[in-house]
């Protein structure tokens, strides 16, 4: 199996680093926030990795060549003329999964010690289109999923917007955890024309017509380091 790592994003909530560095050379404990991703997926066998890049871009480039990929075979999706959002971005580099029937997609940002083959074997065994990691945590947004976990809709609770694809009553709120299992046949479905679109959009629009899945790890650890308080929190959590 393949994965891609989101790595082109500005990482505006981690300024002041992120302005003279991208986030994803952000270190916990030593290493990279890029590394460790890497390191983990290498837990589940995945070595055949695509990491997308656009905001000092040369920077992680340099880091993994530096590194030689930290026994991974890296290789980049080069955005630099433009960031392509969460779903330009893995549209962009859907070459590189032309010959997998399911890869990984995860953003480089988050750490968790989630057992990934679990959630693999969940989506081997369903099959949807998508397999999302969930969790019972805090959020200004969330997908909502029914009572037999398929994905029917979004809410912002902070602007009160919310959108029902399924038109069902007694959704479950859960927090995205920004690592997904995804079925090559999504590239074939995509509807977005723009080239600038987020994965959430692409969800939305086929939710009600194919099955995305979400697995719930809210027992394992996990921290989104989006912010320069979280950095503090995530070296206690990951050594």
């Amino acid at each position: 199996m393949k994965a891609m790592i989101l790595a082109a994003g500005f990482g505006t909530r981690l300024k002041p680093f992120t302005d003279n560095h991208p986030k994803a050379l952000v270190e916990i404990n030593g290493k990279t926030l890029l590394q460790r991703n890497i390191e983990y997926l290498q837990q589940f066998v995945i070595y055949d990795v695509i990491v997308n890049v656009h905001h000092f871009a040369e920077q992680i480039i340099q880091s993994i060549q530096k590194n030689n990929g930290w026994g991974s075979n890296v290789i980049i999706s080069d955005e630099t003329h433009a960031i392509l959002e969460t779903g330009g971005g893995l549209q962009n580099a859907a070459w590189y999964f032309k010959d997998e029937e399911d890869f990984v997609l995860m953003n480089v940002d988050i750490l968790t010690d989630m057992p990934l083959n679990d959630m693999i074997g969940y989506h081997s065994a369903n099959k949807p289109l998508a397999t999302l990691a969930t969790s019972n945590r805090q959020s200004s947004r969330y997908f909502l999923f029914d009572e037999k976990n398929v994905l029917c809709g979004w809410k912002n609770v902070k602007t009160g917007e919310e959108k029902n694809m399924r038109y069902k009553n007694d959704l479950i709120p859960k927090a995205f955890s920004g690592i997904h299992i995804i079925n090559s046949e999504i590239f074939s479905l995509i509807k977005q024309t723009a080239i600038k679109f987020s994965m959430v959009d692409v969800y939305l629009s086929l939710c009600a017509e194919r099955e995305i899945l979400s697995v719930d790890h809210s027992a394992s650890k996990f921290i989104d380091v989006g912010k320069p308080e979280s950095i503090e929190k995530a070296e206690t959590l990951f050594k």
